[in-house]
């Protein structure tokens, strides 16, 4: 299908021949274009021969030859350029299978798209992969892409994915790994289930994939209150999340002397649930998995206290009250963060918010509603109330419940502040210095 044109670079190579915006693409050296995928790896190719439908009927076509830093020149109308292929899975752990209903129509879409994977780091469990898109990532040299593994025993993984193909996994990620395409590893952990001996097997499996395998997060399964129906999943305790960090822990030092690399990276909500100290900064290497929550404690700290050694002064500081808004799990961190730095004149009190809307076994930030922030901060006594910027959905002023940061700030009466989800950024805020 040919892809729709709806902006021409001036002075481009595209433009320089005569392409218009609403033109379309058809093909690049005879190769049709399903996506942006074949687009970006298409048109890296030093000579192209590019045909294209002219808006309103015709076609033309020209051929260039372009150094490395040309650009052709042209946006698509569509990221993707096809609609995202869903997930054929029914996770026993699946989050959006506990959303409860109602809520707008995003939230409940699963998607399950290596294409996806590839551009925005989704995770995906390739059990949807026709052999044609297989050859395809390969053929495109498709790399990394993030793989949700969960267990590498073929039995218990079709088990917990609920999909017959599901056992599949090693096979696939021997084929990438012989051709040269590298992953990253995502394993949500259900306590009594693919932990322990199972979880043993899937680390030694994939570390044997090493270099093609890059790394392998461990992540804690995430349970709200609609499981009717469902698969009778717990959270973690305390003990059985230490386990977890002392198995993870003899793995990364046996690949770090192994491979240089720790590989094995616990999310920071098992470092919470376990009370255990998050590990040093060093340790997250290049954090690899920080949009999975791990590391994003460590480099927050790291950058609250590298602004102080820069900026150490809190002159021109305002002196206020303010409620700092946080998720249960993240509440005693932050109250060490912000002590660790008092600002002459300004109060600060960290207010964790249990999730009524989800459920209290959901601690973390980004999934606090407004409902529940307005229920849990009646009669606050503040001049600012901060949340992070996490909350509301991305560009817009929105919590997960549809309610607005004017309807909050109203029913509150207190001006909230959405700080974004950086530690220097939240050092200035506290002063009060002007964005």
């Amino acid at each position: 299908m040919p892809q729709r044109i709806v902006e021409v670079a001036p002075h481009s190579l595209a433009d320089r021949h005569g392409v218009r915006k609403g033109d379309a693409l058809v093909s690049i050296n005879d190769t049709p274009v399903l996506d942006q995928v074949d687009y970006q790896y298409l048109v890296a190719r030093k000579h192209l021969m590019l045909r294209f439908e002219r808006e309103g009927g015709g076609e033309y076509a020209f051929s260039v030859d372009k150094a490395d830093a040309d650009a052709l020149g042209l946006t698509l109308e569509s990221t993707l350029m096809t609609y995202p292929k869903t997930c054929a899975n029914h996770c026993m752990f699946c989050f959006i299978e506990q959303m409860p209903p109602g809520m707008r129509p995003s939230l409940y879409v699963r998607d399950d798209d290596w294409r996806l994977s590839l551009i925005a780091g989704n995770f995906v469990t390739l059990t949807n992969l026709p052999p044609a898109e297989m050859q395809r990532i390969i053929d495109r040299k498709a790399s990394p892409i993030y793989i949700s593994v969960h267990t590498t025993d073929p039995e218990l993984r079709c088990r917990m994915l609920h999909h017959r193909q599901a056992g599949r996994i090693m096979e696939h990620l021997r084929r990438f790994a012989q051709a040269g395409i590298h992953f990253h590893c995502q394993i949500v952990l259900c306590p009594g289930i693919n932990d322990g001996e199972a979880l043993e097997r899937t680390l030694s499996d994939l570390t044997s994939l090493c270099p093609a395998a890059l790394t392998a997060a461990l992540v804690p399964v995430g349970l709200t209150k609609y499981r009717e129906e469902l698969y009778p999943l717990r959270p973690y305790t305390q003990a059985e999340a230490q386990a977890v960090i002392d198995q993870a822990n003899r793995w990364r030092a046996r690949m770090l002397q192994a491979h240089g690399t720790r590989f094995v990276f616990p999310s920071d909500e098992f470092y919470q649930i376990a009370g255990a100290p998050i590990p040093a900064y060093e340790e997250y290497e290049d954090f690899p998995q920080i949009e999975n929550g791990v590391g994003l404690l460590r480099q927050f700290a790291d950058e609250f206290e590298t602004a102080l050694r820069l900026d150490p002064d809190d002159a021109g500081a305002r002196a206020r009250r303010i409620v700092m808004a946080t998720g249960v799990s993240v509440a005693p961190f932050m109250r060490a963060l912000v002590a660790s730095h008092p600002i002459a004149g300004v109060e600060v009190s960290v207010q964790p918010i249990r999730n009524c809307f989800f459920g209290e076994t959901v601690t973390v930030s980004g999934l606090i509603t407004g409902q529940d922030l307005v229920a849990q901060l009646q009669g606050a006594q503040a001049d600012e109330i901060f949340i992070t910027q996490s909350m509301l959905r991305a560009g817009e002023d929105v919590f997960l419940d549809d309610m607005t940061l004017a309807q909050a700030e109203q029913a509150l009466r207190i001006p909230i502040r959405p700080v974004p989800d950086d530690g220097a950024e939240l050092l200035y805020a506290l002063r009060g210095w002007e964005e």
